[in-house]
Parts: structure tokens; C-alpha cells; sequence
């Protein structure tokens, strides 16, 4: 297994900029909407619920979320939401498909440091058209070698991305704010995984560290990630 590295891969949302705080305003709103049929807690439930379900029809993303809330409502309302609630929550995810980029501390920095010695590709899930609405925006679209726009993130797809765009997993590090879907399967390739943990954290990304792994990395923010770089590499 090579050890030096020659291609870093980036997260996206929550990982480079704020996404998750989005999602957990609007799921407020829907609670407030659906307050006299179901609490809150119980609200949350069904919705996580929905939205494990609808992944394999409609992906990550807001488009999907809105369904599943749409879908929710329907279903704790036994059919009688009022027509009024559901332009409310497709108006939000409207909202949400708008809302301004903010990127989080260092995401700039260390983009720009680790592309001058690397090559840097950015691999994210979501909807195509609303993750290349954020990339342009940003501002960082210039500094990517490659962007990855895929529906689920597992080791199979690190190997071909990393693949196409540097000299295969073992020499390739991923960066990000998941263990499930960012960490765990690019350590399981042979690649590096670097954990940044981010406040909020969807509940269907959560997992567990990779047990064992002499790859594996975490840190509290992507301020230190040059220097991770520079030593593995």
C-alpha cells in the first residue's frame, strides 16, 4: 500500500459550507404546522422515518425532504391537511433551494493549501442542479480538479473516483463532516479518512469510527488539515 498521497477529496454541505441548519429550521416550521395533530417528537419520528424510506426513490436532498414531509403530513392528518400547509412546506423547500452560501471557518484555506501540492476533487450526494447552485457560489468551483455529484457514497465509488482522478484509493485521503457516508467507506477503500465533525448531524448519517484504523483522523475544524496533509504526504 503506497503511503504518500496524491489526491484529497471534499465533502460538501456542512463539510465546506452551512447545510444542515437549513433542513433543521424547516423541520421546526413543519412542526409548527402539524402542532395539532402530532408532537413535535413524535412528528420527528415519522419524518425520519419517510425520508429512510423515499431515499432509494428520490435521493439526498431538499427535493426529497419536502416529499417526505408532504408525505408525512398526509399520513398523521389521515389525509386531511389542509391545502394551505402544503403550499407552506413546498414554499419552504423553495427557500431552502435559495438560501445563501456561507462557507464554514478555513474552508477556503485549506482548499487552496492542499490544492497547491495536490490534486483536490469534490465528491458529494444531492440533487444536481442545488449542489451546482452551492459549488458556484461558494467560490471554490476554480479550485477542483474534479467534481463528483453521486448517489450514495460507498468504498466501491471512492475506488473509481479516486481512480479517475488520481492513483487509486491508497493514495487518496476524503475529508468530511459523515462517518457514514464522508469517513468510513473512503478508510474501507484504503484510502485516508479525515472526520470533521459538524454541530448538527442528520441522524441517517450517523455511525461509528472505522474500529482499527491506522487511516483514520478527526479534528475539530479544517484549520489543521494542511498540516495532515504535509506530514502523511
Amino acid at each position: 500500500m503506497q503511503k504518500n498521497l496524491t489526491t484529497i477529496g471534499f465533502d460538501a454541505d456542512d463539510t465546506l459550507w452551512h447545510n444542515e441548519r437549513f433542513f433543521r429550521l424547516t423541520q421546526e416550521r413543519f412542526a409548527e404546522l402539524l402542532a395539532d395533530h402530532a408532537e413535535a417528537d413524535h412528528l420527528a419520528e415519522r419524518l425520519l422515518a419517510a425520508e429512510r424510506r423515499n431515499l432509494g426513490h428520490y435521493g439526498y436532498g431538499v427535493k426529497g425532504f419536502v416529499l417526505s414531509m408532504i408525505e408525512t403530513a398526509l399520513e398523521v392528518t389521515e389525509h386531511r391537511v389542509p391545502g394551505a400547509v402544503i403550499a407552506e412546506l413546498i414554499a419552504a423547500g423553495q427557500e431552502m433551494l435559495a438560501h445563501p452560501i456561507e462557507l464554514l471557518p478555513h474552508a477556503r484555506a485549506a482548499v487552496e493549501a492542499v490544492a497547491e501540492t495536490h490534486r483536490v476533487v469534490l465528491i458529494t450526494k444531492g440533487d444536481l442542479l442545488d449542489q451546482e447552485r452551492k459549488l458556484a457560489q461558494s467560490g471554490l468551483g476554480e479550485l477542483f480538479d474534479g467534481v463528483e455529484i453521486v448517489s450514495e457514497k460507498t468504498a466501491e465509488v471512492y475506488g473509481r473516483v479516486f481512480a479517475r482522478y488520481g492513483d487509486g484509493a491508497d493514495r487518496a485521503m476524503m475529508v468530511g463532516n459523515s462517518m457514514r457516508s464522508d469517513v468510513a467507506p473512503a478508510v474501507h477503500a484504503g484510502g485516508w479518512g479525515v472526520f470533521v465533525p459538524h454541530g448538527l448531524v442528520w441522524e441517517i448519517e450517523r455511525a461509528d469510527p472505522p474500529e482499527g484504523a491506522v487511516r483514520f483522523h478527526e479534528m475539530p475544524d479544517l484549520g489543521g488539515l494542511p498540516d495532515l496533509v504535509a506530514e502523511i504526504g
